[in-house]
């Protein structure tokens, strides 16, 4: 039963009989299942309640900043008629009679008015009240720069504490429930440190998300109210379910249950699942066929040229992903990324430009290609930009970069470029994404990474590598063995290479002038682009193959294509732009030759 896994509740209950204070937080916002309300699932602050009253605490009060005294929720306070003095204002406790009560009701939203309450409260009563502080976050300003009134509502609160539970050891009391403050937030950063560290009168008790178990229940009992395609009693389909709802808040459960009901025509669970999180029925894996994979070797390779080996490894992620058997042998939930793959071989051979047409075949769009240069997280704080500044520091509001850039676009690729550059602190990050395939930000969501293939760029090895004398096999052999080596040895991580597996893929270098001179052309079209876009000019070659047979000689082999861009930049593209400024206004409609003459590129109207 749902009850006996609330592990959290019995720590609430277990500590509630012995502290002065006991912060809740996590999964706050949820709805719980109530043993000592039949059985019903109820909000978090009713559920404290029953459960203070059934420890014995006889007067409740819940207060928040914005209510004040919740009178709807809180047990009525038998206290004197006294007069508590805080900032030049008089506070009238009233008495126990119903009128007073009903005064009372929504009283002291102001912190400076109810901390001196409940503290002369405690020091008047006889024992056995329970304060719940809902809403705890917003009570408090950023710990390190607390205003002067803040400090006051936390000497205040401290004071409170020293005065709530009996140390008597003699006393006839001392086995009774003293008096207790609760503070709810959903972030107990938000708490300032000073309050509960090495603090014994403090505990913390954190709500996780709902357990297997608990969502098993909670789906078991309310199954009528989940409209889907599928035979809901067939025990495999309701497994499935509850475990694609992993991560998932009973909140969250029931608001997938009243999206099912707003459609005429019922659905899988599984793209009732993607509409509630990404707002989209189907996935674009799942609009991938065996006609379009037929293709992706051709496809890929009108882009990457000379990569026959790296391109038939990518092919097998991406049938691997569509066809789910997607890091299945790890876990039947299959929450990892769909596909990791680990790039590694000379500069310039189409490393990037190989996630890039991966990004437009899959996801329909180049721009699906997200690219973080991670030289630029070299850093040991760096992890902060990916993730977020943690609750207080600058930029803590703008969340991490990765994370927010997957929350926007969940359908991506995610190219991490010279992964070797980074700090170490930043490949832990990978370990959570490789493994669970999410990863929570400095604001505390989370973000998933099921639906996104991840790639890692390196260029290990590549000074240590000669071409000369070695086959492709060979200089394959010798970049994977570089690439363990630099994990296992350097950076002593060797688990994040397990993660990995045998996905890493070498890159040849590119030997063969024919292969050169088809990736020069291919870069010659953005020139041959934007003459024809600005100029309203036709660019056309004398003798094209000659032309870009010098280039390719002239960039070299060791360089790769990068070798081309510039080599075409130095030889063709300034002169050209030259060229073009010196007659910029007769060029409007003209064809222009481009003729190798003894190494130079010369220009004239055709």
């Amino acid at each position: 039963m749902a009850e006996n896994k609330m592990a959290w509740l019995e720590r609430f209950n277990r500590d509630s009989g012995i502290k002065s204070s006991i912060i809740v937080f996590g999964n706050t916002d949820d709805i719980y299942f109530d043993a000592l309300n039949s059985g019903k699932y109820g909000n978090l602050v009713e559920l404290l309640i029953r459960n203070l009253k059934n420890k014995g605490y006889e007067k409740i009060v819940k207060w928040d900043r914005v209510s004040g005294i919740d009178g709807k929720l809180s047990d009525k306070i038998e206290i004197a008629e006294e007069t508590v003095q805080s900032g030049g204002n008089d506070y009238d406790l009233g008495d126990d009679d119903d009128s007073s009560y009903e005064q009372n009701t929504n009283q002291y939203p102001n912190p400076a008015e109810f901390f001196p309450y409940m503290m002369q409260t405690i020091k008047g009563g006889s024992g056995k009240t329970a304060f719940i502080l809902d809403y705890s976050d917003f009570i408090f300003g950023n710990a390190n720069s607390l205003s002067d009134a803040e400090r006051q509502y936390l000497t205040t609160l401290g004071k409170t504490l020293k005065d709530s539970q009996s140390y008597d050891m003699l006393s006839p009391k001392f086995d009774a429930v003293g008096n207790i403050v609760v503070l709810v937030t959903k972030n107990n950063a938000m708490i300032p440190p000073a309050y509960y560290l090495n603090n014994p009168l403090v505990s913390s008790v954190n709500i996780p998300l709902p357990s297997r178990s608990e969502r098993e229940s909670f789906i078991s009992e309310n199954k009528t109210c989940l409209k889907i395609s599928q035979n809901i009693d067939d025990k495999k389909i309701f497994d499935d379910l509850v475990d694609a709802l992993d991560g998932f808040s009973l909140k969250e459960i029931v608001q997938l249950m009243k999206l099912s009901r707003q459609n005429a025509e019922l659905m899988s669970f599984e793209k009732l699942i993607n509409l509630y999180k990404y707002g989209e029925k189907v996935s674009p894996w799942e609009e991938l066929s065996k006609e379009k994979l037929a293709q992706v070797e051709e496809r890929l390779s009108r882009r990457v040229k000379g990569q026959p080996q790296a391109i038939d490894k990518v092919k097998d992620v991406i049938i691997r992903a569509y066809t789910g058997f997607s890091g299945l042998q790890h876990s039947a939930k299959q929450k990892k990324p769909k596909g990791t793959l680990f790039f590694v071989g000379p500069t310039g051979v189409g490393k990037t430009e190989l996630a890039k047409a991966l990004a437009e075949f899959v996801f329909g769009d180049e721009n699906a290609c997200i690219r973080f240069d991670m030289s630029e997280y070299n850093h040991e704080q760096s992890d902060q930009r990916l993730v977020g500044a943690p609750p207080g520091y600058v930029g803590y509001e703008a969340g991490g970069q990765l994370t927010n850039a997957v929350k926007e676009k969940p359908f991506c690729v995610i190219l991490f470029d010279e992964i070797e550059k980074a700090h170490g602190r930043i490949l832990d990050k990978f370990l959570q994404i490789l493994e669970d395939g999410r990863l929570t930000d400095g604001k505390g969501e989370t973000v998933s990474f099921a639906e996104t293939i991840i790639i890692f760029t390196s260029n290990i090895g590549a000074a240590d590598v000669n071409p000369s004398g070695m086959d492709s096999k060979q200089i394959r052999e010798t970049f994977v063995s570089k690439v363990k080596e630099h994990f296992v040895t350097e950076l002593k991580r060797p688990e994040l290479l397990n993660r990995i597996g045998d996905n890493i893929v070498a890159f040849n270098f590119i030997s063969d002038p024919n292969v050169f001179i088809q990736i020069a052309k291919t870069k010659f079209i953005a020139v041959e682009n934007f003459v024809k876009e600005k100029y309203k000019a036709i660019l056309e070659f004398d003798d094209e193959n000659e032309a870009f047979a010098f280039i390719a000689e002239k960039a070299g082999i060791a360089n790769g294509g990068r070798g081309l861009l510039n080599t075409i930049e130095t030889f063709i593209v300034n002169p050209l732009a030259e060229w073009i400024f010196m007659r910029s206004d007769g060029v409007e409609g003209r064809r222009i030759k481009i003729t190798l003459t003894k190494s130079i590129f010369e220009f004239d109207f055709a």
